[in-house]
């Protein structure tokens, strides 16, 4: 059986941030910004508040069969709550969706390397 590769989105937005918990956010807004997004094992935050209050966590996990997305999905919403929670940041509307590489369609440049080896 060959291991399977997700990605996994968490995404909510900031409820009722204190002025510090605002300014330590704006203050490390930089290594969180979108363009650095990234979907990695630990979790990747990115969010904007200058534009709005939502953000997004970005996690990659993998499993052999492909019912483990779902336990991989209730890892990385765990993950988001207890970062979140550590810094006694308020959310809600908390939600994921998750990817299952294996079952992603190729793309343009995938369908002519798979047609290139095989013929």
């Amino acid at each position: 059986m060959s291991t399977r590769t997700f990605r996994i989105t968490v995404r909510g937005v900031f409820d009722g941030l204190t002025t510090d918990q605002r300014s330590e956010l704006l203050a490390r807004a930089a290594e969180h910004d979108v363009l650095r997004a990234a979907f990695t094992a630990e979790g990747h935050l990115s969010y904007d508040l200058a534009a709005r209050s939502a953000f997004t966590f970005r996690f990659a996990d993998s499993g052999e069969a492909e019912e483990d997305i779902l336990e991989a999905t209730e890892r990385a919403e765990e993950a988001a709550k207890a970062w979140l929670d550590r810094r006694g940041c308020s959310y809600k509307n908390l939600r994921s969706s998750a990817e299952d590489l294996s079952q992603a369609p190729l793309g343009k440049r995938q369908r002519r390397a798979a047609a290139e080896k095989y013929s």
